[in-house]
């Protein structure tokens, strides 16, 4: 077997907005953690966590790009879902299921302005709103938490466990954003009920029929229903400044999708799925 599976649970301590859009001045989150955000926040504590033993500097740009290397090369994950604890365990709540009621239950939003003075006045256009996943249920206000799964190549030498300590996700972190506590880590044989096969180059994933995507997943002869989007990132390259350099993966499918007949999908780098011929 060339890889180890691991459930991986945090609890959220406070807002966490997954930047996906805007919608006139509200910048709108998805209502999961994407494979992308999870890559980031740990290879920024490898990063830092070897700085720490003065070996590297945390401020050294090839040093991230090394690091986040390794990641997408030592260690396969999912996107990581929204869960409420139940009889010791915890479930998974997919926004899919009723779109409606998630969002009453676990969206909410931020608004802020700048100021002008000395008249004290909103500056104009300067008015926004940031929307997020709540840490607590807006009805219940029971504690929301992050289920996903990580693979650990067997020859992964990354200090990976550690750094799940100590994450923050997402967007406004100046703010405190995105805060949150590993409580759960153990291993797995599947992955969302799905089964994985764990002895090729790259986990698999086999979705039954009818069942849903929980990736985006890259197009392909597959027959898949759902929405597409295109999926953009930015990243930081040495001969540009932070967020300068614009990624583009295509047109993916969107998570929530269904598999009109059973596939089996490739966990790739940043969490996406590619389907297996």
């Amino acid at each position: 077997m060339n890889w180890i599976g691991y459930r991986v649970v945090f609890r959220l301590h406070s807002p966490l907005h997954i930047g996906w859009r805007k919608v006139g001045n509200v910048q709108v989150t998805r209502p999961y953690l994407t494979g992308r955000s999870f890559w980031g926040a740990l290879t920024e504590r490898l990063v830092r966590d070897r700085a720490a033993t003065a070996t590297q500097m945390a401020t050294d740009s090839n040093g991230y790009q090394e690091v986040g290397k390794q990641v997408n090369e030592m260690l396969a994950f999912t996107y990581f879902y929204p869960a409420l604890q139940s009889d010791n365990d915890y479930q998974v709540v997919w926004t899919w299921d009723d779109e409606r009621t998630f969002r009453r239950r676990f969206l909410s939003s931020y608004q802020s302005t700048a100021l002008v003075y000395p008249e004290h006045s909103a500056a104009e256009g300067s008015l926004h709103e940031i929307e997020f996943l709540s840490p607590h249920t807006l009805d219940t206000a029971d504690p929301v938490y992050l289920v996903g799964y990580v693979f650990a190549h067997k020859d992964c030498s990354l200090r990976w466990r550690d750094a799940l300590t100590r994450l923050q996700f997402g967007g406004e972190r100046g703010y405190g954003w995105g805060k949150v506590e590993l409580v759960s880590l153990r291993n797995a044989d599947g992955a969302f009920s799905y089964t994985v096969d764990c002895g090729g180059h790259r986990p698999v994933i086999t979705v039954p029929k009818g069942e849903r995507l929980l990736a985006h997943t890259q197009p392909d002869q597959a027959m898949i229903a759902g929405e597409v989007e295109p999926l953009v990132g930015r990243e930081w390259h040495n001969n540009s400044g932070a967020g300068a350099s614009i990624t583009h993966f295509g047109v993916v499918y969107a998570p929530g999708g269904i598999a009109t007949n059973e596939h089996c999908f490739a966990v790739e780098s940043f969490g996406l799925w590619q389907k297996q011929s």
